[in-house]
């Protein structure tokens, strides 16, 4: 069976998260197992490409979190939560409807020192709501009008998605990151797409021009 190993991120090494292991079973599973994880599909065991390109961007840019009111939307693993409390936010709030995401982000917290409130439904308002690699369904795009009644701004980062249906979600830049451990996807969901959203006149962080990472 597979496990649980605490490991450095690449590209964002001063991250530690507890992942499943590397060289974890792609074999069929047995009946039981298979119906067990298609019951409870336990997202929160990778850092998903598109969570690791936010929290690399993040790490890279503090300015967009720091001394902020923070919600990380869909938190899974918790990487992108993390990456705001180090780069100083005011408070981040790990938002997720799976009690096992609620407590994986929670426990990835405290391997990182830092702290992250988690949460099952979103807070009544927030500075800036973060998501990444929640909109690899068609149904989850009503969030990006959730996030904008919740938030003065919003970041999505996602590599199956390269354009939203909202015009006011502006595409600001590409960063390349591979789901880790690679689960070996196909070379077009290696480039995350970044978007911003800023509700209008508001004081908050200009966009910068699109390039890429």
């Amino acid at each position: 069976m597979a496990s649980i190993e605490a490991v450095p991120l690449p590209g964002c090494g001063q991250i530690t998260l507890g992942l499943i292991n590397a060289d974890f079973p792609t074999g069929p599973l047995p009946g039981d197992v298979m119906r067990d994880v298609l019951a409870r599909p336990a997202y929160w065991s990778l850092c998903w490409g598109s969570g690791l390109a936010l929290a690399q961007f993040i790490l890279g840019n503090p300015h967009w979190v720091a001394g902020k009111q923070v919600v990380d939307l869909g938190s899974g693993s918790g990487v992108v939560a993390i990456a705001a409390a180090l780069a100083g936010a005011d408070r981040v709030v790990a938002c997720d409807s799976d009690a096992d995401a609620r407590l994986a982000t929670a426990v990835n917290a405290e391997l990182n020192g830092v702290r992250v409130d988690t949460a099952g439904a979103l807070p009544a308002r927030c500075d800036i709501l973060l998501m990444a690699d929640v909109l690899y369904d068609k149904q989850n795009l009503p969030l990006l009008t959730l996030a904008q009644q919740h938030a003065n701004e919003v970041l999505v980062a996602d590599s199956r998605v390269t354009e939203l249906p909202d015009p006011g979600y502006d595409e600001i830049l590409t960063i390349n990151a591979l789901t880790f451990p690679n689960l070996g996807e196909f070379d077009e969901y290696g480039t995350a797409h970044l978007f911003h959203w800023r509700a209008p006149d508001r004081n908050t962080t200009p966009a910068p021009p699109p390039r890429k990472y």
